[in-house]
This record gives C-alpha cells, structure tokens and sequence, in this order.
C-alpha cells in the first residue's frame, strides 16, 4: 500500500467518550455534538432529519434486487474488484475486510480475514446487503457515497450503536460526466485501528479508477463529436451535441448563440465541456432523455425550451448517440419536434427556475445553521469543500461540490460566475469593468468581496443583471 495521501484522522484529544456523549445527545434531538468532526455531524444530521435512520439498527437491510448497472459500471466494478483481491494478504494481516458496493450501497464482493467476516457477518456486512446512509446510516461505504473525498469512520462515530466497534475506512469512484457515484471501496476492521497507509492506499485506487474513466470519456467526447459532423452534413437546423450531464460538446453557431457557448468548438474532454448556463431546464431534459436511452437505444424525445433569445419557447429534439452499446450522448436538433413528448420539466417553463430551496444547511464549527437564502452574498469553492460568505460569517455548506449547489439555487437568483463561485444576484453591490472588457462584482457582504467574472460566464452575468 503506498503512501500517497492520508486521510485526516480525528483529533486525539477527542477522545471515545466525547464523541459517544455527543452521539447519545444528538439522537435524542440535541444539535450541540462539540468534538465532533464536520463531516461526521453533516452525516449525523442526515441520518437523523433526511433519512430518519434507526440508530438502534442492529444489522443492515437488504438491498434492493432491480438495481441496473451498465456495462461501464461493470468496468469500475471488475477494476475495484482486482485492486481489492491484490490486497487480500495485506488486510487479513491487519485483521481487517475490503469490500466493494455500487452507487446504492449493495455490497458486491467482501474479502479479508477470516474471523473479522464471522462478525461482519452478524451485523450483514457482506455481500447484498445496503450500507447506504439512508439505510444503514453513518458508516464508511454509505458516507464515502454522499461526499467527495475519502472518508474514516471510527466507532462511536457510526450513527448505529451496534456499529460501534468498527472502524471503517471508504472512497467512492464517480462518474467523470455525471459526478455521480459508480461505485466505492472500503476497508474495516473490528475492535482495532486501521493502519496510515490504508488511507493512502485507497486513494490510490480510486484514482487510477478515475483516470480510467477519464480516458473511456474523451473517447465518448470523439464518438459524440463524430456523430454531430455527420448529421450536420445532412441537416440544416441549428444543431448541439451534449453529454449525459447535458454539457456541451460542439454545439453549430446557431445553437452555441441559443445555448450561450462557444461556436463549433470540440470539447471532447470532459473537463473541458460547457455547461449551457441559465438554461437549467435544458440540462434537466437533457438528463431525462439520457436516462431513457440507456433503456431504449432507438428511443427519440422532443420538448420545448426558453432560450436566452427569445420570449417564446423553442422546440428540440433529442437523439441519443451510442458508443460500443454505452450511452455516450445525444444530439439536439433546435427549430424541429419528432419523438416521444417529453415530461414537463418542473420549473422548466422558463429560463430561469422558481425557487427549489428555501433554506440552506451550514456548519459552524460542530453546529448546524438553517440559513435563509438572502442571508446568502456567494459560495465559494475551495478544494472539496463549499464555504459561504454570509451574514452570520464564513460557513462551510453540507455541499461537497459546487456543481450541485449551483443546481440546487440555479432556479432561486443564483448565478455560477466563475468555477470557484456562485453569487446570489441580489447581493450584488457594483460592477468593475477591466480595461479588457473583463467584469468584476462587488459584494454587499461585510468585507465587500471582489469577486471575478470568467469570460466564459460573462455573457450570463450580463444578461442576467441587464447590462
């Protein structure tokens, strides 16, 4: 196992009696878990006021048995799975198991020590078997799912009791296009510590996985960009190709001006693609039609969306785009209506949502804070953590990515400006134009915050605030 990064442990001075004194507290309805760790009290908070998991659990449900997976799961599946069995030796010495679950938390494989197994065993620690939050609660696999980095949960830090004696350790893969969970790893041992290297180790493994699946998607980039030269040979209507997120790939000038992105410009990579900003029901219908391709490769879809041009909606029709059998895309002809109806999108009417979320959960220290959303100047990103700049200070947001706070408050006067930050609109106090046309925003928060425009969000910010 080499050492490339650890994991952070808690601190020492915590101590096993604080942390089951806070979680005594916690689950009888109190919010004061000092000595708790950040990430520990987000999942608490979950466990106890999203899922309502029982913290009395004593075993682990059964998974569910229609759980799809697609052959690029597989992939990531079959390359845990041999990372995993090339460190059975290694984990069986320490008296620990490695196992291996999909993005719902069913556990695939389970390997390791032997005797370690027989008390996994009790507890349903093993193969088809859910240790997702929402059904098993705090605990390696399942909280590895719901953030994005690596993650340890050690004893009274398991949200049930009867988990108390384990210490886990779990990273999760996710989906270069999506950022959504495909799969994830974990190693735990019973009544004892995980070695430093585990940590590591993990990160390692899920890395190489990554950068697997970076490489399989800029051939799904190339595939995508293939398909729209073709059928823009044959048609003349405006014309884009997406991803399954529903970010830009190439999109025809007269679909990049619809779209607001950059005009026959092949982005093959995935961290190179655009995202068609202020246009979320486009994204979401995107997704929708992605989600039914993968059902049915000849299925084609047509609805109507509010562009940045025009008062009137605009009729698109998707048609999906396949690589070896794998969903790579689709391709979006503007101006024409073919194909199964889609559903109306909630909040889809119109280029700008109505408000999804009217409160925002924060931490301030080991408290959660229920913030109002005016209450909120901007997020900003930094590294896999969102901070917000807002009236009660500086919070860290129970978001571990800004992608998905930006969906979340893409509908409620929100803006992404920048890859680093989401502004609310409302908050914003001037705007500086650089000598080159560049544009800076001020905010109204207690340090009036510079924050900068990229080009690529220029065009947004200027619609969207009318200069």
């Amino acid at each position: 196992m080499a050492d490339i990064h650890r994991l952070e442990s808690p601190t020492r001075n915590a101590g096993k009696a604080t942390v089951y004194g806070a979680w005594e507290r916690f689950v009888q309805g109190e919010d004061d878990i000092r000595g708790v760790r950040p990430e520990v009290a987000l999942s608490w908070h979950r466990c106890r006021d999203q899922y309502r998991v029982d913290p009395h659990l004593t075993e682990a449900p059964e998974a569910a048995t229609d759980v799809d997976h697609t052959l690029e799961h597989g992939v990531v599946f079959a390359e845990l799975g041999f990372r995993a069995a090339s460190v059975v030796d290694d984990v069986s010495k320490i008296g620990g198991v490695v196992t291996v679950a999909d993005a719902s938390g069913r556990v695939l494989a389970e390997w390791g020590d032997k005797a370690t197994r027989s008390f996994a065993a009790k507890a349903n620690l093993a193969p088809w078997f859910c240790w997702s939050e929402g059904a098993t609660g705090t605990n390696g696999m399942g909280t590895a799912l719901e953030t994005h980095a690596p993650v340890v949960i050690r004893g009274a830090e398991h949200w049930c009791e009867a988990f108390h004696d384990w210490t886990c350790a779990g990273v999760a893969v996710r989906d270069v296009v999506t950022k959504e969970p495909v799969a994830v790893l974990n190693i735990s041992c019973w009544r004892s510590e995980l070695p430093a290297p585990v940590g590591a180790w993990l990160s390692n493994a899920a890395s190489r996985t990554q950068f697997m699946l970076r490489r399989r998607a800029r051939d799904a980039g190339a595939e995508l960009v293939a398909a729209y030269n073709q059928a823009r040979s044959r048609s003349s209507l405006g014309l884009a190709a997406v991803d399954p997120a529903g970010r830009v790939v190439i999109a025809d000038d007269a679909a990049s001006v619809l779209l607001g992105v950059p005009s026959s410009t092949p982005a093959p990579d995935p961290a190179m693609r655009w995202e068609p900003r202020g246009l979320p029901g486009l994204i979401r219908a995107s997704r929708y039609a992605a989600k039914q391709a993968s059902c049915n490769p000849a299925w084609v879809g047509s609805t109507q969306i509010f562009t940045h041009l025009a008062d009137e909606p605009t009729p698109i029709t998707f048609r999906p785009v396949f690589l070896s059998g794998h969903l790579v895309g689709n391709l979006i002809s503007f101006g024409v209506h073919e194909g199964e109806q889609l559903p109306r999108m909630e909040g889809g009417g119109g280029s700008h949502d109505q408000g999804q979320a009217s409160r925002i959960v924060a931490m301030r220290e080991n408290r959660m804070v229920l913030l109002r959303l005016p209450e909120i100047a901007f997020a900003k990103s930094e590294g896999n953590d969102v901070w917000l700049s807002t009236d009660q200070g500086r919070l860290r947001a129970t978001w571990p990515a800004l992608d998905k706070l930006e969906r979340e408050l893409g509908g409620s006067g929100f803006l992404r400006v920048h890859r680093q930050f989401v502004v609310n609109l409302s908050r914003i106090r001037e705007v500086e134009r650089g000598f080159k046309g560049e544009l800076a925003l001020v905010m109204d928060n207690e340090a009036n915050t510079m924050v900068s425009v990229s080009r690529r969000n220029a065009p947004a910010v200027r619609r969207a605030l009318g200069i």
